[in-house]
């Protein structure tokens, strides 16, 4: 195999670990996000967590336990691969909504960062080193009751989303 097909191989093979951290976040699959980092893996959260990339994922259950729903996009992924290592930086945006408070309104969070990660395959599977979360801008505003729009029925954040059984297991 060519070397730069090789090269495409590998950047594909990082992106799609990348995109599971979003869909194991959002759904709420914590083993999916967990198989993002190695198990020596770490990760440094600006101000809010510095630690294991395990230890990350549990914070963030904990964390995201108040929220009504979540959405995590991935954009703008630079990989540069060298043999089995690798670094990317990928432009996040996160949007966060509160559980509605007792007056019916609630919070919408919106973040902007970008993670700066170092990745090595080991035992032919990619997974991340070390991940640098650097925030560029976040908001956070206050929706009336009246404004507050419910997710679908078929928008949820566990194993009843519509999306499961769409994928092998492998994938999911």
């Amino acid at each position: 195999m060519s070397d730069a097909l090789q090269e495409l191989l590998d950047k594909q093979a990082i992106t799609e670990v990348i995109y599971r951290y979003s869909r194991g976040l959002d759904r709420m699959d914590k083993e999916m996000a967990y198989r993002v980092w190695h198990e020596d893996g770490t990760a440094d959260y600006d101000a809010i967590f510095e630690g294991t990339g395990h230890g990350f994922v549990d914070w963030v259950w904990e964390a995201h336990e108040p929220m009504d729903a979540h959405s995590h996009q991935m954009t703008n992924i630079l990989i540069e691969v060298d043999g089995d290592g690798a670094t990317s930086e990928t432009y996040a945006i996160v949007t966060l909504r509160t559980k509605r408070a007792p007056d019916g309104s609630a919070s919408l969070i919106t973040s902007r960062g970008r993670y700066l990660d170092r990745w090595s395959r080991r035992g032919g599977v990619w997974a991340i080193d070390h991940r640098v979360h650097v925030q560029d801008v976040s908001s956070t505003e206050t929706i009336p009751a009246d404004r507050v729009e419910d997710s679908t029925p078929r928008a949820t954040r566990d194993e009843k989303d519509a999306s499961r059984g769409l994928f092998s297991r492998r994938n999911a």
